[in-house]
């Protein structure tokens, strides 16, 4: 069977090469100033030409077969079974347990109807492949001219802007592959694309493939995705649920309605304007199509657990890829944890009449990174929505510990004096919410204080690349601007990489990778995933590590968060961005981590809210109900009152 794929493939390969030299080689050929003043034989061109291309043609298929097919024998070794493609999907149940081992969600019925190709609606077909694979029906499973276009496109924008997969490979990764980003993946799904399009035809890879694909929340298949989104059956999919399903196939999680109606909307409008380029549609067509209003299904919405187990399951594919069996998922989230942080949320949002309409987000981790608690807003079944995992919101000055752990690196200490002075840089001037300044003082006081001269002089002197590679070494993935305003926050990140970095410091500088699932099995108790930690790697320097958990003590007992003081020894940072948008406070104490976020979804400047206001009295709101072991409704935070002047 290896044999079978691999000649084909090589031919189709070298051929396709060997066609993109020549045409290469006719674009760029200029003719010298020697070859237009010589007298070319007319009557020997032709023959010289023909033998330059019988003899590079050899040449290209010689060596082609010596290093390549070796090479993909090698990859086919072990390629996995396709000796058959089964038509009807198992209906796969998916049971998330808690840490006790007590079902948190069940996730059932995730493979809708089996549709035939001349069932699934025109759109969905035309949709997906304007957006996916506009060459579909003229390659035959590799698009060697899309991969050129996508590799020239990241390397102009120098980053990962464009894939080159067709549908042949997404369906044959879906299959039969992992997740894994290896190059011997990679080979075995060029491999196995190629396989598919010699054993079925164009209609028979797109029937599988959108019976097959996921769209998140556990529904795979197109019929599964609209009954869980729209609340009816694919067949019956309007132009704009067609063009909003094609639109999840890049990112389930971030593009979903259920979670982003806005996102999910500027999506669709992406896919139509593909469908316009393409052909498939008029442009009249498509401005009718944005403007229409889609049907959610909200029937999926649960209790504040779902927030927590929504999130495990996006993390399934990416651990054990496609799931056609019954799976138990085993969670680190502990029931009363979760419970406690939806009550401390709600108390504090519902007694201030001014936040009505305000969100928050509240994560709770162990110091080893184990997730115990997630709230992604202050009401499920209201919101989908995770903003604890995939809003992306400035930090505002929770961002300063990145700075100021760069110039502990670099030789600063606590005691050192820097100046609270005016600074402009490249026309930009920070500003400290007092509009005061403080002239000397020393950078614990500065961090207590939350001084924003202090740090952005201090960014600048120990180099702002130093503040950013900080902040990746800690556990930041979210892309950062290197502006001077990056000392203040104004970088967009999520609740869960920044709650997670701070664990580093709370640890004394070991690396912390936050993770909530702890073993996936089937029904027959095989094991499919565990989660392996593996030895310790120090980050920061102990000192460093210790001198910031001091620095960060010392906010919470004079500075901006004392409002979080507890009767134990507590450490935090506050954040307050721009004209009151978000506000953050991460603290932990108690062996115990928790970081909260509040704001409006539209980013619309809420009233005087600040990061040591509301975040902190719903952090320790939260904190006091898990240090007494109790969640009466009732329970209200001792000694929490809004602060009448405004603090970072």
């Amino acid at each position: 069977m290896t044999l079978v794929i691999i000649l084909p493939f090589s031919y189709c390969l070298l051929c396709e090469i060997l066609r993109i030299c020549i045409i290469f080689s006719n674009r760029n050929k200029k003719e010298s100033r020697r070859a237009s003043i010589a007298k070319i034989d007319k009557a020997r061109a032709p023959r010289k030409g023909l033998t330059k291309f019988i003899y590079s043609f050899f040449v290209v298929t010689v060596w082609g077969s010596i290093i390549l097919v070796p090479l993909l024998i090698y990859y086919a070794y072990d390629l996995p079974d396709i000796s058959s493609i089964e038509k009807a999907n198992a209906k796969a149940t998916m049971m998330v347990m808690d840490r006790e081992g007590q079902v948190v969600a069940t996730y059932g019925d995730v493979f809708g109807e089996w549709l035939e190709y001349e069932e699934i609606p025109p759109e969905q077909i035309e949709a997906v492949i304007a957006t996916e694979d506009r060459r579909f029906f003229d390659h035959n499973g590799i698009d060697f001219r899309g991969l050129g276009r996508a590799m020239i496109n990241n390397l102009t924008a120098g980053k990962l802007v464009e894939g080159g997969s067709t549908i042949s490979q997404q369906l044959a990764k879906n299959l039969y592959l992992n997740a894994n980003r290896t190059l011997k993946r990679k080979i075995q799904e060029l491999l196995l694309s190629f396989w598919l399009e010699m054993k079925l035809d164009k209609q028979e890879i797109l029937t599988i493939y959108l019976n097959r694909t996921y769209f998140g929340a556990g529904a795979y298949g197109i019929d599964a995705a609209s009954r869980t989104i729209f609340g009816h059956g694919a067949r019956n999919l309007t132009l704009t649920e067609a063009a909003m399903l094609a639109g999840m196939l890049k990112g389930p999680a971030l593009y979903s309605p259920l979670r982003d109606v806005e996102r999910a909307y500027e999506r669709t409008s992406i896919v139509l304007d593909n469908m316009v380029t393409v052909g498939f549609i008029e442009q009249a067509e498509a401005e009718i199509a944005r403007k229409r209003s889609v049907s959610l299904n909200n029937s999926s919405a649960g209790g504040d657990a779902r927030y927590f187990s929504d999130w495990i399951i996006e993390q399934v594919p990416d651990l054990i890829g496609t799931v056609n069996e019954p799976i138990i998922i085993h969670t680190t989230m502990v029931p009363e944890m979760q419970q406690m942080a939806a009550n401390a949320v709600r108390q504090i949002l519902n007694r201030q009449e001014n936040l009505n309409d305000t969100q928050a987000a509240l994560v709770s981790m162990d110091l080893d990174g184990a997730v115990r608690a997630l709230i992604g807003g202050r009401d499920y079944t209201e919101s989908q929505f995770n903003r604890a995992v995939q809003a992306q919101r400035q930090p505002g000055s929770a961002f300063k510990l990145f700075v100021y752990l760069a110039a502990l690196e670099a030789g600063y200490g606590p005691e050192t004096v820097m100046r609270d002075s005016p600074i402009i840089l490249n026309g930009w001037s920070p500003k400290n919410y007092s509009d005061t300044y403080a002239g000397d003082v020393t950078l614990e006081t500065a961090f207590a204080k939350s001084i924003n001269t202090v740090a952005v002089k201090l960014s600048e002197r120990v180099d702002r690349n130093s503040v950013i590679d900080m902040s990746e070494r800690l556990g930041i993935t979210s892309p950062l601007t290197k502006e001077p305003s990056l000392a203040l926050g104004t970088s967009e990140v999520n609740l869960l990489e920044l709650t997670s970095a701070y664990t580093v410091v709370a640890r004394g500088g070991i690396e912390t990778n936050p993770y909530g699932i702890v073993e996936i099995q089937n029904s027959a108790g095989q094991i499919l995933y565990r989660h392996m930690p593996g030895p310790e790697k120090r980050i920061l320097d102990q000192d460093v590590s210790y001198t910031m958990h001091s620095m960060l003590q010392n906010v919470v007992a004079t500075g901006t968060a004392r409002s979080a003081l507890m009767d134990f020894p507590v450490a935090g940072k506050t954040g307050t961005t721009q004209d009151y948008k978000d506000a953050l406070f991460v603290g932990y104490g108690n062996d115990m981590i928790n970081g909260v976020w509040v704001g409006n979804d539209d980013s619309t400047p809420m009233r005087g809210v600040t990061g040591g206001g509301t975040p902190a009295h719903i952090w320790k709101n939260f904190m006091y109900r898990a240090s007494l072991g109790r969640n009466d409704a009732t329970l209200d935070t001792p000694n929490v009152r809004p602060r009448s002047k405004p603090n970072q």
